[in-house]
């Protein structure tokens, strides 16, 4: 008879350290990391490049006629097939008999007919009030690793297919953003860095009249701030694979902002630093060109990061459905209190001495959004959070499927996976997970469009 076998001690136990010592390299220079960095840089260039074309550029895929009338046009494809064949100056796709293939351009020109053609009572194009000004939409946690980038990019890609004219902000240093969005940027000057310092270098010119106007010395301009006052923002936006999506890209050189940003306040306390990002975007005229403008922010409460939540119309929270996710993020809006209270607190001190009007920060909304979500095991907890963000959480949690995890690896969005490498069910589904997050937050845009244009500040406020 086998007598059963010795369980085995746990693999920390009876470790030699002269073995251990054998195992180790060389003491590590700092030369060593300047070698990692390139090998991670070549590497995560080639995986980057696994969706893209043999000349080394994105390209967006086509659409299927089933895609169109199911997720893009409301139009029954019989219906679709006759208007085309009546309309042979309409794009025509390609491909052979009924199984048509379009590009986002097409299905564009295509909207515009249906919407000068169709059923009056459908939606072809989407909503924005005439005359109003772009609404900006932020996402940001300082916690890492909760889907941010993601949130955000297929945000800009949901817009982008319903119709929107949208432009991306990235002002994380790691380029994630910029990488799916297939942008290159060789230096800080290709960043929203340049257009943060022109709004300092313009401030900086405001004040120097004041200055001599008074008798006194003007502030000295260096050639950093001399460059900037002579850029716009043409110079940093970037085209993209997505005919309605431009680029604001970045790189690890913009995380200089995040020192130059203090510097420049101390040489003049009466600049707003926050308000610089929100300052462009509304003199280079962006929120009059764009429909939406999403801004992916850094990992950390930073003045990029502040100069992102103060630019915001619309701020989203994305966070895990785990413990130290939750608590993180309620740090966040702790933080998140502390810093704009306290910028409120201090500006309106010295705005009622001199008689200015005071500063108050609002946003039209805030959720909390629950990302890679796992109904089968981060139910309660996620039940929990819900309890306690209460109307500051989205309806829906975005569950993680393996369609998300796959665009993920190949550094792409779920719409620029071709439905025919998965079972269409499975397709269905995994695009479902980020139009039902692009429908509550279109839902909080319109809303917020609507009462700008019905319902007057004073007329709030009175509410």
């Amino acid at each position: 008879m086998n007598s059963a076998g010795k369980t085995p001690p746990p693999p920390y136990f009876n470790i030699d350290p002269k073995a251990a010592a054998d195992k180790l390299s060389e003491p590590i220079t700092t030369a060593r990391f300047a070698k990692a960095a390139a090998f991670a840089n070549k590497g995560s260039t080639d995986l980057a490049k696994r969706g893209y074309m043999p000349d080394g550029k994105k390209r967006l895929r086509r659409f299927s006629t089933w895609e169109v009338c199911r997720y893009l046009i409301p139009v029954a494809p019989a219906h679709f097939r006759r208007v085309l064949k009546s309309h042979p100056d309409l794009p025509q796709g390609t491909g052979e008999s009924g199984s048509k293939w379009f590009s986002l351009e097409d299905v564009l020109k295509l909207r515009d007919h249906f919407a000068s053609e169709g059923v009056s009572t459908r939606e072809y194009r989407p909503y924005r009030p005439e005359g109003a000004a772009a609404k900006t939409v932020a996402v940001a946690n300082f916690k890492g690793g909760v889907g941010k980038t993601s949130t955000c990019a297929h945000l800009a890609m949901s817009a982008a297919l319903d119709g929107y004219k949208v432009l991306v902000i990235d002002l994380d240093s790691q380029g994630s953003m910029t990488s799916i969005m297939g942008g290159t940027v060789t230096d800080e000057w290709q960043t929203a860095f340049p257009l943060l310092a022109k709004h300092f270098a313009t401030h900086m010119l405001a004040e120097n009249k004041v200055r001599e106007a008074a008798g006194q010395a003007p502030l000295p301009f260096d050639e950093t701030l001399t460059e900037a006052l002579n850029f716009d923002a043409k110079q940093v936006i970037q085209s993209t694979h997505w005919p309605n999506i431009d680029l604001i890209g970045a790189q690890l050189n913009l995380y200089w902002a995040e020192f130059q940003v203090p510097v420049w306040r101390m040489q003049s306390g009466s600049w707003p630093l926050w308000d610089a990002l929100n300052g462009f975007l509304e003199s280079e005229g962006l929120l009059d060109e764009y429909d939406l403008i999403f801004l992916d922010t850094p990992p950390a409460l930073g003045y990029l990061t502040i100069n992102a939540l103060s630019a915001a119309d619309i701020l989203l929270v994305p966070l895990g459905a785990s413990f130290l996710e939750f608590d993180s993020t309620g740090r966040f809006f702790d933080m998140l209190y502390s810093t704009f209270a306290s910028i409120e607190d201090g500006e309106n001190a010295m705005r009622r001495r001199e008689g200015l009007e005071e500063v108050r920060f609002e946003w039209d909304a805030v959720r909390a959004l629950i990302t890679r979500f796992d109904a089968a095991q981060q139910t309660d907890l996620a039940n929990v959070i819900q309890a306690y963000f209460g109307d500051f959480m989205t309806t829906y949690r975005q569950d993680f499927t393996a369609m998300v995890g796959q665009a993920g690896e190949q550094v792409s969005g779920i719409y620029e996976a071709d439905y025919r490498e998965f079972n269409r069910d499975t397709y269905v589904r995994g695009r479902e997970a980020f139009d039902r997050t692009w429908a509550e937050v279109k839902e909080l845009i319109l809303g917020a469009w609507w009462r700008d244009v019905n319902m007057p500040d004073d007329a709030q406020r009175e509410e």
